[in-house]
């Protein structure tokens, strides 16, 4: 295991050696060679943690003390237009989360509601395949929770989660994707709140995916609408997410 060079340490050691970080690391990605090997980690790693590893291992968790003085805001800062500048002048009392595909009871929760349910607290690290890390709080109901009210179906292979921002200007809105193996995950959260107070604009409001086990990208923000599909070959690109179909980053993204 130690002679296997992981994304993390390539992405963030080496390309940044090289000055290759640019735009998540999109010229790193296009390397055929580079992106061969991280293709084949990633598919070693994906296969690995889902044969060895028990759905309940949480990745580290850490004090107060220890949380970052600044949390950086990546990507999309704001999404604008009408429909969200609309929720953000209200307080986001008019958004509703969308919960539909393959469900037996889809769901369409105010934010007053998904603040009424349980919910989980943790302090974890962002590492960002630009290389940069952070430490935050993140308070939120487990997506797994979610699911449940919805009632997902047996024949559901994967959770989609739509957002509200188009990265870039992008003609398609970002998204992103889990197997139900992640979704279920105790640690797969819709955060509503960041280190104490609401979840700013700039990192996502007014719900921020944080699946602790996974690179950045796959912390989806401005999440609008989880969809429970059995494949998302037929969803924009068909790669499971933006950067997938976009960049070619890898689908699974774990760390």
């Amino acid at each position: 295991m130690s002679n296997i060079i992981t994304r993390r340490a390539l992405v963030g050691g080496g390309a940044a050696g090289a000055g290759l970080l640019l735009s998540g690391c999109d010229r790193l990605i296009q390397n055929e060679s580079v992106s061969k090997l991280i293709h084949a980690e990633d598919r070693f790693h994906y296969s690995l943690q889902q044969a060895l590893t028990n759905p309940g291992t949480l990745a580290p968790e850490y004090r107060p003390d220890q949380m970052s003085p600044v949390f950086r805001a990546n990507g999309t800062l704001n999404p604008g237009g009408e429909q969200y500048n609309g929720w953000v002048a209200d307080n986001f009392a008019s958004f509703r989360l969308v919960i539909d595909g393959l469900v037996n009871r889809p769901q369409s929760l105010s934010m007053a509601q998904i603040k009424s349910m349980p919910a989980r607290t943790q302090i974890t690290k962002h590492d960002c395949v630009e290389g940069w890390t952070a430490i935050g709080q993140w308070h939120g109901p487990t997506v797994g929770s979610l699911l449940k009210l919805a009632d997902v179906k047996t024949n559901a292979k994967y959770i989609v989660f739509h957002c509200a921002d188009h990265y870039r200007g992008a003609v398609n809105p970002y998204y992103e994707s889990f197997d139900m193996f992640d979704a279920f995950h105790p640690q797969t959260i819709l955060a509503w709140a960041m280190n104490g107070k609401p979840v700013t604009v700039a990192h996502g409001a007014p719900l921020r995916l944080r699946a602790e086990r996974h690179l950045g990208y796959k912390q989806a923000k401005y999440v609008i609408r989880m969809e429970a599909v059995e494949s998302f070959a037929h969803i924009q690109g068909g790669h499971g997410g933006y950067w997938e179909d976009n960049v070619d980053y890898d689908w699974f993204g774990g760390l």
